[in-house]
């Protein structure tokens, strides 16, 4: 690497509720592939696009640390947990980017799913000029966009190799061949509320620290 090009810099948003291996195991394949040396969790508080999680900001934060503990891979940013207001991902970037400098290669993380639906959120242009798009794939989604205006919207912000991300700051969208994991928080909630094991489905310690806290039973 040289001294001018600073290293690609990587977040993963969401709400964690709870984090699971769906979400560890494919950022850690991710990093593997387009050669990132660490991936940010950046848990929110709002989010714009869906329900009040269930469990409180400071539950999902210790989930967070609980799972990453040990790793050295992933640290957390929890700017995001102290806002009051939605979590627009394009106003977080554009906060990343002025403290990283014009320079420095940024990326944000997000599923196919995500993808699909992303000229749906707001102010989406103005996130691509802050960062690149990191699309991890998901079971049961598409690997083409929706409408044939979405495709010829995507086809020239496309990254063909990874290498591209590392030489420039932001504007592109990398489809990384990462594998699927069939794991949702939807489904593990649904579980818990059961009662119904989850070993096999989120880090032991997160796992102990819903049962100790009694998140996600039926009321």
């Amino acid at each position: 690497m040289t001294d001018s090009i600073p290293a690609l810099q990587a977040w993963y948003g969401g709400t964690f509720d709870p984090i699971h291996y769906g979400h560890l195991r494919a950022v850690e394949a991710l990093a593997r592939e387009v050669k990132l040396a660490q991936v940010t969790m950046l848990p929110n508080n709002v989010p714009p696009h869906r329900p009040q999680p269930g469990a409180s900001s400071l539950q999902r934060k210790a989930m967070v640390e609980l799972a990453i503990a040990g790793n050295p891979l992933f640290r957390l940013d929890i700017r995001e947990l102290q806002r009051a207001t939605p979590s627009w991902t394009s106003e977080t970037m554009a906060q990343l980017r002025r403290e990283a400098g014009p320079d420095a290669p940024l990326a944000f993380i997000i599923g196919q799913d995500s993808l699909l639906t992303l000229r749906t959120w707001h102010n989406y242009e103005a996130l691509l000029a802050c960062c690149h798009l990191l699309v991890c794939r998901r079971p049961g989604y598409p690997v083409a966009m929706k409408t044939d205006e979405d495709q010829r919207w995507l086809a020239p912000r496309l990254a063909r190799h990874a290498d591209e991300l590392h030489r420039q700051p932001a504007g592109k969208i990398y489809l990384a061949d990462t594998p699927l994991y069939p794991i949702s928080a939807t489904d593990i909630r649904a579980r818990l509320a059961q009662q119904q094991p989850c070993d096999d489905l989120l880090p032991p310690t997160v796992l102990a620290y819903i049962h100790r806290h009694a998140l996600y039973r039926q009321p």
